[in-house]
């Protein structure tokens, strides 16, 4: 079975994994997210995870596969991240609500001598919240620590209407392109030992 690190701090990346038969460790890259830019949302979020998953592979030694991920929303052409303050999140979800917006994950997986970076984007419609209720949502703290000021899978989800494409992709990873990416590097979830804590 091959050593498999997940390369976020993001709690909803790994249950996400979890839940599909995969427990991988976690190793944070420590990447300064604001030293990377790029002329639009989908094209960041693909050198973000990419820097994630060749960090914390030079750290390991590249003894291990790695998994880098970033997620962003892109409304209007603008990459919308975690939002620095609750004043931060109370505009965004004032920009959002009602709307339709792009949210992109980038993948990087790096195993070896080999990596791969991919974007997975799906379409997420917003529910036209009122004032209150956005600040409401804000005071719980959840939008704080999440790209868009949004989850699906926690207290937001109530406040999205519509999901057109992969659904884990909005919650941070999106297994099918895992799948496919193991795939083209010669593995499989079998490698990673998925199932094995439903046999058990």
């Amino acid at each position: 079975m091959i050593r498999f690190v997940l390369a976020s701090a993001s709690p909803a990346r790994l249950a996400t994994l979890r839940r599909a038969g995969v427990d991988p460790e976690v190793v944070v890259s420590g990447v300064d997210e604001s030293s990377l830019a790029a002329g639009d949302t989908a094209t960041l979020v693909g050198q973000l995870a990419a820097a994630k998953a060749q960090a914390v592979a030079s750290r390991l030694g590249n003894s291990a596969l790695v998994l880098g991920c970033d997620s962003m929303v892109d409304l209007d052409g603008i990459a919308v991240g975690k939002p620095a303050s609750a004043e931060d999140a109370v505009a965004q979800w004032k920009a959002m609500r009602g709307r339709c917006g792009t949210l992109h994950t980038g993948h990087a997986l790096s195993y070896g001598a080999r990596s791969l970076v991919e974007v997975a984007s799906t379409q997420v419609r917003f529910a036209d919240l009122d004032d209150a209720e956005v600040v409401a949502y804000v005071a719980t703290g959840e939008p704080l620590a999440v790209a868009g000021a949004f989850t699906v899978d926690g207290l937001g989800g109530g406040f999205v209407d519509s999901i057109a494409g992969d659904h884990h992709n909005v919650v941070g990873v999106s297994l099918p392109l895992v799948r496919r990416m193991l795939r083209e590097l010669g593995l499989s979830l079998a490698d990673l030992g998925w199932g094995l804590t439903r046999r058990g």
